[in-house]
């Protein structure tokens, strides 16, 4: 049986135990999926607020804007929940590459045999 959670209107994020829930980015003209990350509340809040992507470093233990340091800022044209509300999709026009690395997306290489292979 659905809940309010569920089914309801009410944003209810479900964060995990250190306050996070899984962030994925997709660009909206081609669908591909740009970048995994994750958000705490402000980084929600503050994506909300101002239309572009904001996400909590767990390496560094600090919240960032995408883009700030390269520029490369991923615009939110829409955002969504999941239905239990433990995962968001930003769906997003992005200005630049979305990976550190200068690729476009971060997954940028498939697993074959094991081992990494490009995907040209």
């Amino acid at each position: 049986m659905a809940n309010d959670r569920e089914s309801g209107t009410t944003l209810d994020p479900k964060f995990d135990a250190n306050g996070l829930i899984t962030a994925v980015a997709s660009d909206r003209a081609t669908g591909e999926l740009l970048m995994l990350a994750h958000m705490n509340r402000e980084a929600l809040d503050r994506t909300i607020a101002t239309g572009e992507a904001h996400f909590w470093s767990r390496s560094r233990g600090a919240l960032w804007r995408k883009g700030e340091a390269s520029g490369n800022v991923l615009r939110v044209v829409e955002l969504r929940i999941d239905c239990d509300q433990d995962a968001v999709w930003l769906i997003v026009e992005p200005e630049g590459p979305a990976c550190h690395t200068g690729e476009r997306s971060c997954f940028y290489r498939r697993i074959e045999n094991r081992r990494l292979a490009r995907i040209a």
